[in-house]
């Protein structure tokens, strides 16, 4: 089967000064489309960088990335966010909602920016917060919501366009072990339902739930679990 995500020799570098960093030095993997594939390494292995490129957010200094057979490694800002709007939700460690809007407004706001219609939007939202288990919380402002249940709305956020790939960073490192569990099992209803999904962690127990582990360290994959 065709890899969906393919990333090959991909290097990034960062200039500061007269200085060079390499955050990523010739990495190369595939990920197949339905997978649940996670990424463990060290702080400054070089994940959220490579993360980024695979979610089209930067991109490398050097390699190729195919996402769906496309090379969008050497895209402009313009095309790389169709494809992001199309294809992809995002997870965060940090829950990234605004304060002064409600549940339903805040997973409403990437649809606003498709350009969706106000009645599709709010029905698409509804949904997806009734997915992470949220039906009860919709009216609810991050003030009002546990850090769990803050991320279930950032979940719901990543998952009201039905994108096909979910890329979660650290989605549980700011929450208790319960909270975490919550998450991981609401990440793995996706894989079920046929999203594919990766995920960064340093928590190499979290990291064992995924079909395959890799291992990145100082820019490099080392090793890879099945």
């Amino acid at each position: 089967m065709e890899d969906l995500i393919a990333v090959r020799n991909v290097t990034k570098v960062y200039r500061m000064g007269e200085n060079e960093v390499r955050a990523l030095n010739g990495v190369s993997l595939g990920v197949r489309r339905g997978e649940f594939v996670a990424i463990v390494g060290r702080s400054g292995s070089g994940k959220s960088t490579l993360m980024n490129i695979i979610g089209c957010l930067d991109t490398p200094s050097g390699g190729d990335y195919f996402l769906d057979g496309e090379n969008v490694a050497g895209l402009g800002e313009k095309s790389l966010t169709q494809i992001r709007n199309r294809r992809i939700g995002f997870i965060f460690q940090n829950f990234n909602l605004i304060g002064g809007q409600d549940a339903v407004e805040n997973v409403e706001l990437p649809l606003l920016y498709r350009g969706i219609p106000r009645a599709q939007r709010r029905r698409l939202a509804e949904q997806a917060l009734l997915e992470v288990g949220l039906g009860g919380r919709m009216r609810h402002r991050p003030a009002q919501m546990s850090g769990g249940q803050q991320q279930r709305v950032a979940i719901a956020r990543a998952i009201a366009a039905r994108p096909p790939i979910i890329l979660a960073d650290e989605p549980t490192g700011n929450l208790d072990s319960r909270s975490g569990a919550e998450v991981m099992e609401i990440l793995h209803s996706l894989h079920d339902s046929g999203r594919t999904v990766v995920l960064i962690t340093h928590d190499d127990r979290i990291a064992r739930t995924a079909d395959r582990v890799l291992c990145l360290q100082d820019g490099k994959i080392m090793e890879e679990e099945r």
